[in-house]
């Protein structure tokens, strides 16, 4: 594993962002929802998330996540992710989200 510095961890910006809207992505190539996350002063950010395994529309809506936010946008099919939704592999290789275990503003940078 490569090792980074201080600064370079610095530039990663990890935010805490609410789940308000969910829609499905039938065109994903993998089984996927369409996510609108509420970064807080950053608005609204639409991203794809292939967490079908785990997570239904009704377990996502107001649930908060992790994500980077610094990535630039990136075509995924039909829609243009804006932030990227963070998770862990399980033991068959499915999205676990990572999410806050207590309730943070929408924004909130992980330090």
């Amino acid at each position: 594993m490569d090792t980074i510095n201080w600064q370079d961890f610095q530039k990663i910006q990890l935010l805490t962002g609410t789940v308000v809207q969910v829609e499905e992505f039938p065109r994903a190539r993998n089984p996927s929802w369409i996510l609108y996350i509420d970064m807080g002063t950053l608005g609204i950010k639409k991203s794809s998330a292939q967490i079908t395994v785990h997570y239904t529309k009704e377990d996502l809506v107001g649930k908060q996540v992790v994500c980077v936010a610094n990535f630039p946008p990136k075509q995924i099919g039909k829609i243009m992710s804006e932030v990227l939704v963070t998770g862990f592999p399980d033991e068959n290789g499915d999205v676990v989200l990572c999410t806050p275990d207590k309730r943070l503003p929408n924004g909130a940078k992980l330090f």
